[in-house]
Parts: structure tokens; C-alpha cells; sequence
């Protein structure tokens, strides 16, 4: 008795300060990470635009004269050298200043009037996404090995390999043209465009503007015209939700704890509803980052395809009329966004699993 009581013992918080400590170490890394990611993203944009020369000559050569061609170049700068010319550059993101388009329009106003349609349609690419694949991964789970498992599987590939603009028309042709029971193109129709215009303090996200008025037939409008372009982006991630979601949720279904409640007579499906769900969402999480990634890759070709007037679609314009800065502003902004994306989901994932900070 005498020696189990002279027995030291662990202060009990010790296990419990040095998580802390480790998480926010892991924290700090993350974040200081973002920094050489944003600085070599932005550094290849600037690089890769200036391949085919200044961008006042890419845009405007072959319409003002050599005079007039001399006097744009000079007025911008573009005949500084690049190292200037790239240290300004880097000065005015820095700032937030992204440049302005060869019309002479700020890129921010075009980054601020545009940004929210993308970022609406990215988040209901994210909802069809989470929708087919967490449940359908779910299932193949549960009918693992079998014809269905085999079908879902296939589902999965042609989701993910599909190019986004294919399928975009696909939709269109079936439930615009044949059926005719949704809109083709546009974020609103021209009226209820006309009615989120006159929205006081409208913040570009038409779902929100459209539900700040209270309307239901201009929310259905809004709605209407989002379904078969978040369907069409949301499959791409869909497809990646559901195998990662069926791998790990067969690898949970073999582990010790699971076996124990199948030894007790719970079925399979309840163990895959109950058991081996919430473990399975932890890879996912941690790969949101990078589908937020391919949605906004993918939101190019969605909104050129359904004309949804986001950044995706004002891209595809400035690469038609060569307004290379504007492209440089937008793609910068959007290495931005993913940059922080990723860090933000890795901290979440931080948070719901330890393991990830060792």
C-alpha cells in the first residue's frame, strides 16, 4: 500500500498542454505556409502572362498604329523592365490592387461585381456534391462487391471524367430543350434580374437578394436557374465524394470496434448508417480544399456553358479579347482564395482529428 502511494503520477493536464501546444504549432505552420503558395501561384500568373509579350500589344496590336501602339505601352509601363515591373505587381496585390483592363476598368470592380455569382455557384456545386456522393458512397459501402457496388463505382468514374462542359449540355438538351421544365441559361430571368437590381444593399449572391425580398416566385426563378448548373459542376466532385467515401467506410468496417457491434446482432446497414459513418467524413474533409480547386477550374467552363455571368465566365472573355492583366488579377485572386481554402480546411480537420497534427 505504502509503495502504491509513493508512486508518481503524470499531471493530468500534461497530455492535454501538449496538444494544445501541438495543434497550435501546426496552426502556425499552416498559416505561414500560405504565404510561399500565394507568392509562387501569383509569380507563375505574372510569368506565364508575359510570355507573349506586354499585354498592351497582345490586346490591341493589330488596331492602333506603331505611334499610338508606343505612347498605350509607354503610359502603362510595360517598357520598364520586368523585374519593375513585377515588384509593382506584387506592391499592388499586396494592396489590392490587381491591375485594370485595357478599357481602363479597375479588375477589383470586376472582382467584387462577379465574385459572388462564382462563389454561388461553387456552393451548389458543394450541396449536389455532398447530396450524391456522401449517400451513394454510403451505399456502395453497404453493397460492396456486388452489381450495384460495381454500378455506383462506374457512376463514380463517368462523374469524375466527364468534361464539365459536356455534361452541361447534356443537361440542357434534356431538361431545357426536351423537356423544357428549366431555365437554359442566365442566373435570373430578365425580369427578376431587373427586381435583385433595385435590392437595397444586393449583395451579387442572387439566392440570398432573392430571399431578402420575401418573393417566393422570384426565389423559385432564382433556383430554377441554378439547378442544372450546380448539378453539372457539382457531379465532377460527386464522383470523388463517392469513392473516397466507400473506400474508407469498408477500411472502418473492418476495424476491432466495428466488429464487436456486429458480434452483438446490429445489421450492416445500421453499422454502416451508425458506425462507420462519421469516421469516413474525416478524408473528405480534408480533401475539400483541393475540390474547391477543381470547382473553380470548373466553373470556367460551367459558366461560359449555362452564360452565368460569374469570374469563370468574364475569364473566358478577357482570353477572347486577350485582356491579359484582367486575367492575371482574376486568376491571382482565385490562387488566393484556394490558398486559404486549404488552410482553412486543414485546420478543421485539425480540430476533428488529432492525428493530423503529428
Amino acid at each position: 500500500m505504502a509503495l502504491a502511494a509513493e508512486t508518481p503520477t503524470a499531471p493530468p493536464t500534461k497530455t492535454t498542454t501538449r496538444g494544445g501546444t501541438t495543434l497550435w504549432r501546426y496552426v502556425l505552420i499552416r498559416f505561414l505556409l500560405i504565404f510561399p503558395t500565394i507568392f509562387i501561384l501569383v509569380t507563375t500568373v505574372f510569368l506565364m502572362m508575359r510570355v507573349t509579350g506586354d499585354p498592351i500589344t497582345a490586346a490591341l496590336g493589330g488596331q492602333l498604329t506603331p505611334a499610338q501602339l508606343a505612347e498605350r505601352i509607354e503610359a502603362a509601363g510595360y517598357n520598364r523592365p520586368l523585374i519593375v515591373q513585377y515588384a509593382e505587381y506584387l506592391g499592388g496585390i499586396a494592396t489590392g490592387d490587381f491591375g485594370t483592363t485595357i478599357d481602363g476598368q479597375p479588375v477589383t470592380e470586376v472582382l467584387v461585381r462577379y465574385g459572388g455569382a462564382t462563389l454561388e455557384l461553387a456552393i451548389y456545386a458543394l450541396l449536389v456534391a455532398f447530396a450524391v456522393g456522401i449517400p451513394l458512397g454510403m451505399l456502395a459501402a453497404w453493397l460492396r462487391d456486388t452489381w450495384g457496388d460495381a454500378a455506383l463505382r462506374v457512376f463514380a468514374i463517368l462523374c469524375y471524367a466527364t468534361p464539365v462542359f459536356f455534361a452541361g449540355l447534356l443537361l440542357k438538351l434534356v431538361f431545357s430543350v426536351w423537356l423544357g421544365i428549366l431555365p437554359s441559361s442566365g442566373r435570373a430571368s430578365p425580369r427578376a434580374e431587373l427586381q435583385l437590381g433595385r435590392v437595397e444593399g444586393a449583395t451579387g449572391i442572387y439566392t440570398i437578394d432573392a430571399l431578402r425580398t420575401g418573393n417566393p416566385a422570384l426565389i423559385a426563378d432564382v433556383l430554377q436557374h441554378a439547378i442544372l448548373p450546380g448539378i453539372a459542376l457539382g457531379l465532377l466532385t460527386a464522383g470523388v465524394f463517392l469513392r473516397l467515401v466507400r473506400t474508407n467506410v469498408i477500411g472502418t468496417l473492418a476495424t476491432p470496434y466495428v466488429d464487436a457491434a456486429r458480434s452483438r446482432g446490429v445489421s450492416e446497414f445500421r453499422l454502416v448508417r451508425t458506425h462507420a459513418y462519421r469516421p469516413a467524413l474525416i478524408p473528405i474533409i480534408t480533401v475539400i480544399g483541393l475540390q474547391i480547386a477543381m470547382l473553380l477550374g470548373g466553373a470556367v467552363l460551367t459558366e461560359t456553358t449555362f452564360e452565368w455571368m460569374g469570374l469563370g465566365y468574364q475569364l473566358s472573355e478577357f482570353l477572347k479579347a486577350r485582356d491579359f492583366v484582367a486575367v492575371q488579377g482574376i486568376v491571382a485572386l482565385l490562387a488566393v482564395i484556394v490558398a486559404l481554402t486549404n488552410f482553412i480546411v486543414d485546420i478543421i480537420a485539425a480540430f476533428i482529428d488529432p492525428r493530423v497534427r503529428y
